[in-house]
């Protein structure tokens, strides 16, 4: 009898680049596996010196979430400044 699989995507995007990679894991795999298995960290250095900080479809999620078929994994890029502070700053202008 074969192993259940899930289908699911590995996503990071930068302005002038975006990787996309399909995968197919056994039921049950966690987030950290489809990041693992879709080896971006390897292959982007900025990724793999950075916590990993992810999600599903725009939410944020832990690395040991449970996927379900059909998921985009979203790997994000640290914030470069705090959104809040550049409005504060903006308003007293």
């Amino acid at each position: 009898m074969a192993e259940a699989t899930i289908g699911v995507e590995v996503v990071y995007a930068l302005p002038e680049r975006a990787w996309r990679v399909a995968l197919r894991l056994p039921a049950g795999s966690a987030v950290k596996d489809a990041v693992r298995a879709s080896g971006l960290r390897e292959r982007l250095p900025e990724l793999a010196s950075s916590p990993l900080d992810c999600g599903i479809f725009s939410h944020p999620c832990a690395p040991d979430r449970v996927l379900e078929d059909g998921d985009r994994v979203e790997l994000y890029r640290p914030l470069l400044c705090d959104p809040k502070e550049i409005r504060r700053q903006r308003a007293k202008r």
